[in-house]
């Protein structure tokens, strides 16, 4: 069942009709370009993205680089203020013992020299330290916390032993905290006791918005985490934020399109180093995608609607050329029934006839049928065999004559539609098939069998391209020299067929001569494959079997002998992998000493 099916594919598409043919081919090249072109500008709205992402990217990273250079400040400010002498002697003079009111002038001498350092800093909102004995000492606003945030502060500071720990906004505190534990030192001697605890409270939200404010991100949305926890916008209500995340691996600098309070973002993330924080720029995408989604959709339609008239175009083209051909197959068919009247071909208006090849095919056959009436109206019985034979002879005449002037037509086509290589091919193929049906001189000159060569190569060149490469070296006072038709072409198909389609790579094929005493040599050779000697023995014996044109070595070598005489032919050469080399041995005189 598989070889039928395999044979029946190309018999179906040989048998549709020709408006089918051409409107199939066009379709698919239509089809096909638009797919291409489709698929072109989906990698070039991806490119965009990237760019886009790329640019936000940067933006981000210079941001939050911003953002973590002012925190980093206030970190130094926090460490100054720990490692501050005088709050340092303020502090170890308190005690148990410590009289209430020298107490409170301690620490409003503490609250003093925190006020120094507050005074200058826009985004602090308060300092506080908590000594050992629960007293506070407040710069800028009093804050209201619980005790139970009051005791969270305090066990972070003591857990980070002298480092700060960052505690970042909630619903109870909407400030970003600094805590530090103050441990007691006096100038060489670090004994480290705890002498209370540090609180700054910062303005987050400022730091962010005055860093944004030179940036392209104040045009769109940032979004700060820190252990899926939302920094950053600080929320208004008792209700945390839902942290976005654009995927797992949030060590990678990556985006996406996703949904967030009711409409599609372009988003971007990186990861800070200081804090390990995670910085999140949501850009809305109508705002950015708009456009780009409308000229897609316009492209898409503007496709669609130019694929509909190409193919409306194309139709109405293959009717122009099929429905003459088609009305010509009918009166055909009419005349193979016998019926050689002219009905429905008498009132056409010759005048207007289009003067193509289906036009003069029109006349030719009207014509043709005039001169078989006016016969069988002469001698109907006695000349019908005879007219039967001139119908198949004209039908033969026909046939090629067609075809050429459909060649011809493929040709003005292509040269009217900008297709060079088209039109060189064809010119190459009408060539070949006037060279190779033609019998009226079965000897030709060494320059006329160089021609059908050269068209032959042209074709192939169209198809293997830089893998066939031709050189041809023959004198010019050689070309005059008379060989059979059809005895170098051939000989090139075969290496072609036997070298080049097994070779991968480049295949030099070239045509050289070369004089003896009284004879020229014509040499054929290339760098294929060669053969082995058992089939060098076949060849050479005219036993192996062929292919390509079906014209063997036998065949070239009786012509030359038949034209020649025994001291012409044919010789062979060929090594595995050193290519094979042909050698065409003819008389070396002119046309007019041969005849």
């Amino acid at each position: 069942m598989r070889p039928f099916t395999y044979a029946i594919k190309p018999s179906y598409y040989a048998n549709l009709k020709i408006k089918h043919k051409v409107f199939s081919i066009i379709s698919l090249v239509v089809g096909i370009c638009f797919l291409g072109t489709y698929l072109s500008l989906q990698y070039v709205y991806s490119i965009y993205d990237e760019q886009l992402y790329s640019k936000s990217s940067q933006l981000l990273n210079l941001s939050s680089s911003g953002i973590e250079n002012e925190l980093k400040k206030l970190d130094r400010i926090s460490y100054n203020i720990a490692t501050d002498l005088k709050v340092q002697e303020l502090l170890v003079s308190l005690n148990e013992y410590t009289p209430e009111f020298e107490k409170y002038k301690i620490r409003s001498y503490i609250t003093d020299r925190l006020i120094q350092y507050a005074g200058n800093e826009k985004y602090i909102y308060s300092i506080e330290i908590m000594d050992v004995l629960s007293g506070e000492a407040v710069a800028g606003q009093s804050s209201r916390s619980s005790s139970a945030k009051k005791q969270r502060i305090l066990n972070e500071s003591t857990a980070s032993e002298g480092g700060t720990r960052w505690i970042v906004p909630d619903a109870e505190d909407s400030y970003l905290i600094a805590a530090r534990e103050i441990r007691s030192y006096n100038g060489t001697n670090f004994d480290l006791n705890h002498l209370g605890t540090l609180t700054v409270r910062i303005y987050f939200d400022k730091i962010v918005e005055n860093v944004l404010a030179g940036s392209e991100l104040k045009n769109g949305d940032l979004q700060v985490t820190s252990n899926n926890h939302v920094i950053y916008p600080i929320s208004s209500g008792s209700e945390e934020q839902t942290p976005l995340s654009v995927e797992t691996d949030i060590n990678r600098q990556v985006y996406e399109i996703k949904p967030y309070k009711g409409q599609q973002y372009f988003i971007s993330q990186v990861r800070s180093e200081y804090l390990g924080w995670t910085y999140l720029s949501l850009t809305p995408f109508d705002k950015i995608f708009t456009k780009i989604n409308l000229m897609k959709n316009i492209l898409f339609v503007s496709f669609v609607v130019i694929l509909l008239l190409i193919m409306a175009v194309t139709i109405k083209f293959a009717r122009t050329l099929t429905k003459p051909i088609e009305e010509l197959i009918g009166r055909m068919r009419q005349v193979q029934k016998g019926d050689f009247s002219l009905t429905g071909m008498e009132n056409t208006d010759w005048t207007s006839m289009q003067m193509d090849e289906v036009g003069q095919l029109k006349r030719t056959f009207r014509m043709m049928i005039q001169q078989i009436n006016e016969l069988i109206t002469e001698n109907y019985s006695k000349q019908l065999i005879i007219k039967e034979t001139q119908f198949k002879a004209l039908q033969a005449q026909i046939n090629p004559h067609f075809l050429y002037n459909t060649l011809e037509s493929i040709n003005w086509l292509a040269k009217s539609n900008g297709q060079p290589q088209i039109s060189k091919m064809v010119e190459s193929l009408g060539f070949l098939l006037r060279s190779s049906i033609s019998l009226k001189e079965t000897l030709i000159t060494v320059g006329e069998e160089l021609d059908i060569v050269m068209n032959y190569i042209t074709i192939q060149r169209f198809r293997f391209e830089e893998r066939l490469v031709f050189e041809l070296d023959v004198a010019e006072d050689t070309r005059s020299l008379l060989l059979p038709k059809m005895t170098l072409q051939p000989l090139v198909e075969n290496s072609i067929h036997y070298g080049l389609e097994s070779m991968l790579e480049p295949c030099h094929i070239r045509i050289w001569t070369k004089r003896e005493l009284g004879s020229l040599i014509i040499v054929v050779e290339d760098n294929g494959p060669g053969m082995e000697s058992s089939l060098l023995e076949q060849v050479r014996r005219g036993e192996a079997p062929t292919r390509g044109s079906g014209i063997g070595l036998r065949n070239i070598e009786e012509r030359i002998i038949l034209a020649f005489g025994e001291g012409y032919g044919v010789s062979v050469e060929s090594e595995i992998v050193g290519g094979t080399q042909i050698s065409i041995k003819i008389p070396d005189e002119t046309r007019e000493m041969h005849v």
